[in-house]
């Protein structure tokens, strides 16, 4: 049984503890308002887009010429993924690098065996995941949650895209978290380039969306929306990891507070125990003593 000064020694640290993942909760909640707010105004424009790029595209024949559209022999290969900066948020960025490295293994296979996949990281941890992994690793945006704008990500974009038009890369795949809600975060794996038409979202889509009245031209406009829909996409994908990170944390934190103030009761138990049985145990030393002394 420990004694009293260990036992009391580990309700203060966990006691520290609890109100450290309290406070961390608290200040995540207030960071998933900012950035809840942040997805839930992106998302109607990013999927609006979206649907005008696929409608557009697909009437186009120059659409086609577009080297942001055009498919070659993948040789290789960027993954963009989209982890946190700092840890203490559940499995949010090992669900993210399991599926990073399932895409790898599953579809670019041969690649990664020549040492043609490389990944991009936005975030720390996937960066430091990777870089133990053996993959070569672009360390430029790293940093890009503590400078989180419109314009970080559309350089980051433009670099991509700049990528594959000049063959540096022949497929470029991204990796994130979508925000469902608090509590839920969805894994998703996206084609960024080449770009590829969605058959199934044009048959959803209705009949009054594909009628438009081009100025200047069909091409033009196609060749110019193709650009702005990938850094809007990638954008978005970065506000929704954003968004996940401070729910997942949010959520962590939280479980973390309760398992504390369940280890706190089952601690001071504890102590309530080992100190009856040390009262006790000096009550029955001093009755044994005072009866020594009365048969003397």
């Amino acid at each position: 049984m420990p004694s009293l000064k260990e036992v009391r020694s580990r309700i203060v640290s966990v006691n520290s503890t609890q109100q450290i993942t309290k406070a961390m909760k608290m200040v995540a909640a207030a960071k998933l308002r900012r950035a809840q707010d942040n997805i839930l105004q992106m998302r109607p424009y990013a999927k609006k887009l979206n649907e005008m790029l696929a409608t557009v595209s697909s009437g186009a024949e120059t659409a086609a010429e577009s080297p942001f559209k055009k498919a070659r022999i993948v040789e290789r290969v960027l993954v963009v993924v989209v982890t946190s900066d700092r840890g203490l948020c559940g499995a949010f960025n090992t669900n993210v690098i399991k599926a990073a490295t399932s895409l790898i293994q599953e579809k670019y296979a041969s690649q990664a065996a020549k040492g043609n996949v490389e990944i991009l990281s936005f975030g720390k941890k996937g960066s430091e995941a990777f870089g133990r992994r053996g993959y070569k690793v672009n360390n430029d945006y790293t940093d890009v949650f503590s400078r989180l704008s419109f314009g970080v990500v559309k350089e980051a974009a433009e670099g991509i895209m700049a990528d594959f038009e000049n063959g540096r890369y022949d497929a470029v795949e991204f990796v994130f978290n979508e925000f469902k809600n608090v509590a839920t975060q969805i894994i998703r794996t996206e084609q960024l380039l080449p770009i590829v038409a969605d058959a199934e979202a044009l048959k959803k889509m209705p009949k009054s969306a594909v009628n438009y009245i081009f100025e200047p031209s069909e091409a033009e406009i196609v060749n110019d929306l193709i650009p702005k829909t990938l850094k809007i996409q990638l954008y978005r994908a970065v506000l929704e990891s954003n968004a996940s990170e401070h729910g997942a944390r949010m959520t962590a934190m939280d479980k973390a507070t309760e398992n504390a103030g369940d280890l706190l009761k089952e601690l001071r138990l504890i102590y309530n125990r080992t100190r009856q049985a040390a009262i006790t145990k000096e009550i029955l030393e001093i009755v044994g003593g005072a009866e020594a002394l009365s048969q003397n």
